[in-house]
């Protein structure tokens, strides 16, 4: 499958996030936040699309060296929308405006405490990504058509838990979730079909 950034894949994803019959999370008991999934051009030259992924910085306090989207804890006021575009701005030195948000994907509520809102955007021609080194040590561009192959995601099974954990591969390492499971909704949405994914379980090492 072949994910050629262009208007036309703009406008498929765009209507199947207008179409998409999104999960809230209901309750004031998680604390609210939102994460970009960005798509743009990949880095390689190959026309292809990508989204952007990031490893946080080692110095950290929570969640140090993980696989992660630009995001954070929604501020008072704050949509979901708006607080995606400002932790992307503050994490990847990226202003985008507010109408390349495309959609918002399911909730999902993380054993830390969180209810994370996907955002997905499309960023087209504003530039390469400054990472903040105090927040990101790198940050990645992963095409869709990898994510898309039958083999970039896998189901594990922990003993903590009886819920199935979600992995995406990326090159040769696994991106965990709740990253891992708004990716792979992305890719579900990408093809045509609704996946819920709320219920897949996350690493024992995020749960704190």
């Amino acid at each position: 499958m072949s994910y050629l950034f262009a208007p036309s894949l703009r406008d498929t994803i765009a209507a199947r996030c207008l179409a998409f019959p999104r999960v809230a999370h209901e309750g004031n008991e998680l604390t609210r936040a939102a994460v970009a999934i960005t798509l743009t051009q990949a880095d390689d030259g190959s026309g292809q699309a990508a989204f952007l992924l990031t490893r946080r910085a080692a110095a950290l306090r929570a969640h140090a060296g993980q696989w992660a989207l630009p995001g954070g804890r929604c501020d008072p006021g704050e949509t979901f929308e708006q607080t995606a575009l400002r932790e992307l701005e503050e994490e990847l030195g990226l202003t985008l405006p507010p109408h390349g948000v495309l959609g918002l994907l399911d909730d999902y509520p993380t054993r830390s405490g969180y209810a994370i809102t996907p955002v997905v955007a499309w960023l087209d021609g504003l530039g390469e990504p400054r990472p903040n080194p105090h927040e990101v040590a790198s940050v990645h561009h992963v095409r869709l058509d990898h994510i898309a192959r039958d083999d970039a995601v896998s189901f594990e099974t922990i003993p903590e838990s009886p819920r199935p954990l979600v992995r995406v591969s990326i090159g040769e390492q696994f991106v965990n979730a709740p990253t891992a499971a708004m990716i792979y909704q992305l890719r579900e949405l990408i093809a045509g079909r609704v996946t819920r994914v709320a219920h897949f379980e996350q690493p024992v090492f995020a749960w704190r």
